[in-house]
């Protein structure tokens, strides 16, 4: 059933494909995404911007 979703998807992008400003934007935020990583494996993300705790970890009481 998943497959005829993507199947029925695959179908409008074909018949309707995005605009171009819709295509950069896309590749913008994956871009950034990419240098906030890159930054963060670098050393150079700043320490205010990094969580206390990871989620899922529980506060001990």
């Amino acid at each position: 059933m998943n497959n005829m979703i993507w199947l029925m998807r695959a179908t409008k992008w074909a018949r309707r494909p995005p605009s171009g400003k819709m295509v950069k934007l896309v590749f913008a935020i994956i871009a950034a995404g990419l240098a906030m990583l890159l930054l963060e494996k670098m050393g150079m993300w700043p320490e205010w911007a990094t969580m206390d705790q990871g989620r899922g970890t529980r506060i001990p009481r």
